[in-house]
């Protein structure tokens, strides 16, 4: 009796030492239609998460109303991300589309538009991608720019960046592959104007180089070993990133000279009959920042590649004392209403003048430090009274006025005379009642 020939019962290949069968109760199948199997159940996940996502999906308004909750001003900036978020998520639905999910036009294949956000310090670049990850439902992911370096060398490689991605999708690649990644402090990784050319930029042009290909959207191969969540056997997975929107931001100091040069060219005339300047006519900072170009980025150190893979740009003003005082008071974290709750928690009130925010604020402009800088001015009003007070037990009520910002006079403490005063411990060790 011949011996029955094994077959696919897929795609009905017949089995040999080169195309083993995986036997079942009633067939069998081979190793490409497991492969094949096994990247359409995970298309089903796709979509199921994908379905759940358009449910809630934010519009552009509905995004920028959120981080209004949380940022003072920056307007445009936030527009600019609200439509990015908004285009990404309608990317991935097409993405879905061209694997039967949620149907639509499948003949036009839509790009990612990158973003590079630029501005001061202290004007809320950070704040607004940390923000804007917990409005979005896709993973998000933050890395700093100043640890990267060229691959061979002491630092971070590029590819990190998706490690960190792939640690907020717990490991899932496929969800990792919509998601949205921050580059903080990218204006570091600038070719220094004294580096001489032809000597290697391990941290600077080099990283720039490194991050063509991972921005611009590539199979890239990402080790995985010692995560935990990994149970595949294998170091290294493969991301593509070609859905994956990079967000980058920094300070970029002295961009705005490389655009006043450009916008007012010195004059070179001389004599009785030349045209002086003007310095009242000298455009203000957030006025420089939204008339920068893509030149004004290369003279500043970025290579045209990089520039050229970050095509929108959303700059940031800088704070003045209006906008410094809404930071103090008016988002849901602000940072009075967060003192105001530590002195809660010992039965006290805190009031803030606003003439102490005026002054706040403009210690903060001084220092040009931005919104960062405010903490560390009100840490420092309010340290010995936070030190103090929960001894005292009788303080009802601390007043913060012009004069305590400026150290020349103490915070007003109003006590309760009805409070009982705090027990003290004599020489001999002995409670001794207050009073």
């Amino acid at each position: 009796m011949a011996k029955e020939l094994k077959h696919c019962s897929f795609c009905g290949m017949e089995a040999s030492a080169a195309s083993p069968m995986i036997a079942g109760t009633e067939g069998h199948i081979c190793e490409a239609c497991v492969i094949l199997a096994s990247q359409v159940v995970s298309s089903w996940g796709k979509k199921k998460e994908l379905n759940e996502m358009q449910g809630a999906l934010p519009k552009p308004m509905e995004i920028k109303a959120k981080l209004d909750q949380y940022v003072i001003g920056q307007d445009l900036a936030k527009e600019i991300l609200s439509v990015a978020v908004y285009n990404h998520y309608k990317r991935l639905r097409q993405e879905s589309a061209k694997s039967g999910g949620l149907g639509g036009e499948q003949n036009v294949e839509i790009g990612k538009s990158n973003i590079l956000m630029i501005g001061p310090s202290g004007t809320g670049k950070t704040l607004l991608a940390s923000t804007l990850a917990k409005i979005v439902g896709v993973p998000f992911a933050v890395a700093d720019a100043t640890t990267l370096t060229q691959a061979g060398y002491v630092g971070d490689d590029v590819e990190n960046i998706l490690v960190r991605l792939l640690d907020v999708a717990d490991g899932q690649v496929s969800k990792a592959e919509w998601g949205i990644v921050y580059i903080d402090e990218v204006d570091k990784i600038a070719r220094s104007p004294e580096q001489p050319f032809g000597a290697r930029d391990v941290s600077g042009e080099g990283v720039q180089q490194a991050l063509l290909r991972l921005v611009e959207g590539a199979q890239v191969k990402v080790s995985v070993k010692g995560r935990r969540k990994d149970h595949s056997g294998s170091d290294t997975v493969t991301v593509d990133t070609h859905n994956i929107l990079f967000i980058a931001g920094g300070a970029f100091p002295t961009l705005e000279k490389h655009v006043e040069k450009r916008l007012a060219p010195p004059r070179s005339a001389i004599g009785f009959h030349a045209e002086l300047n003007n310095p009242d006519e000298k455009p203000s900072l957030e006025a420089l920042l939204n008339a920068t170009q893509p030149d004004d980025l290369k003279k500043f150190g970025l290579i045209p590649e990089f520039i050229g893979r970050f095509p929108v740009l959303a700059p940031l003003g800088p704070l003045d004392v209006d906008a410094l005082i809404q930071v103090l008071t008016e988002p849901k974290n602000a940072l009075v209403k967060q003192y105001q709750q530590l002195f809660a928690f010992d039965q006290v009130q805190l009031e803030f003048t606003q003439d102490a925010l005026v002054e706040i604020a403009e210690q903060a402009i001084e220092r040009n430090t931005g919104a960062r800088g405010l903490r560390s001015i009100m840490e420092n009003v309010l340290r010995r009274v936070m030190f103090e007070a929960p001894s005292q037990g009788n303080v009802e009520r601390c007043v913060v006025n012009a004069e305590a910002i400026r150290g020349v006079a103490p915070i007003e403490v109003i006590t309760c005379p009805e409070a009982a005063a705090p027990e003290a411990v004599d020489a001999a060790g002995l409670l001794v009642s207050g009073g």
